[in-house]
């Protein structure tokens, strides 16, 4: 089990690569839980989340002076190969010493780096399970990576609907596991 908040981006990242290799050629216009993208929107997405990592937390850039440098079809006709350059360079950033510690400057203020990691790890196991049901994949998520993102997503969890990157949440049935209470915080039913 991933111990270090850089372990557990990269194995994320590490599964959610496995989904994305697993992606037939013809699933990707299929549609996603998240009702408004497809597979290949839902990759697009989070291989753009990656890619902000460099320019926000190494070169210490603001949202606004990335403006829309990274917005549109990052995926090309290689959508693994995008993935894969994207994950790395995600992972090489972050693991710049000092990188967890900096300050970075997102859309809604300044970010504590290792604050900025967590959410975008988080963001990535979620993802994950959104591809994994699109593609009719084993939806069932690593138990070290749900208990982190249950961690990092039950404080913030009532306002996630709000910022319209997530459905309301859902009630949680009683004795319900883990991975259950993680989907329900993000408006998913699993």
């Amino acid at each position: 089990m991933p111990e270090t908040l850089l372990e557990q981006h990269a194995a994320a990242l590490r599964f959610f690569g496995e989904r994305v290799r697993a992606v037939a050629d013809d699933q990707w216009d299929a549609p996603t839980p998240c009702t408004q993208w497809t597979v290949r929107d839902l990759v697009n997405h989070v291989t753009g989340e990656q890619l902000w990592i460099p320019p926000l937390v190494t070169e210490g850039r603001s949202v606004s002076e990335v403006g829309d440098a990274l917005s549109g079809d990052l995926l090309g006709g290689d959508p693994a190969g995008a993935w894969e350059r994207a994950a790395a360079a995600g992972r090489a950033a972050f693991g710049v010493p000092g990188a967890l510690d900096r300050t970075v400057r997102l859309s809604y203020g300044p970010t504590r780096g290792a604050a900025y990691c967590s959410e975008l790890t988080a963001d990535c196991v979620v993802h994950a399970w959104d591809l994994s049901r699109a593609i009719g994949a084993d939806d069932r998520l690593p138990d070290g990576l749900v208990e982190f993102s249950l961690k990092e997503v039950m404080p913030y969890a009532d306002g996630l609907a709000a910022s319209g990157m997530y459905d309301v949440p859902l009630d949680v049935p009683a004795g319900a596991d883990a991975q259950t209470r993680l989907l329900a915080l993000v408006g998913r039913r699993g």
